[in-house]
């Protein structure tokens, strides 16, 4: 690093759905250092995406389906400490809620992802030991509360799109 430069904290930029249908919310289960944990489809914000670009690819590499964000639930920070190596981490998580349109089950789904499950709130409220984050139970008890946030609310400057 060059003499006197700073090292900025830099916390790692996540997106995740909230999806409901019919009184339950889709999940995935997926393999983790700590073993088989359930998550909401989610993942890191890539280069030349908005959030909620990039949360409708992750449904569809996660659960195999395709999405339609059509609000924000919230903004969440979050910090973790991985079991196996020590490092701390912090997320951003922009979590989404929409509709889900076409699902493609022939598709595979990505590395990791063992398969996808719907759940009911009091289901996913007992198994807390097996949430990958604490983010999924506080997103799925504000999108119950119906917390919205118009997509508006975020704006994307054409830069990023390059």
């Amino acid at each position: 690093m060059p003499s006197g430069a700073i090292d900025r904290w830099k916390p790692h930029v996540t997106v995740a759905a909230v999806l409901e249908q019919g009184g339950r919310f889709l999940l995935v289960e997926e393999e983790t250092s700590d073993g088989l944990k359930l998550n909401n489809p989610a993942g890191h914000l890539e280069p030349g995406e908005s959030p909620a670009q990039g949360c409708a690819r992750e449904v569809l590499e996660e659960a195999a389906w395709d999405f339609a964000p059509e609000a924000l639930v919230g903004v969440y920070l979050n910090r973790f400490t991985k079991t196996r190596t020590g490092e701390d981490i912090t997320y951003l998580r922009f979590a989404f809620c929409g509709r889900l349109l076409s699902h493609h089950a022939w598709r595979q789904l990505d590395t990791g992802i063992v398969r996808t499950v719907w759940m009911t709130p009091q289901e996913i409220r007992a198994c807390r030991e097996r949430h990958r984050s604490p983010l999924l139970l506080k997103s799925m008890e504000d999108y119950l509360a119906g917390q919205r946030f118009a997509l508006s609310l975020m704006h994307v400057d054409a830069s990023v799109m390059r």
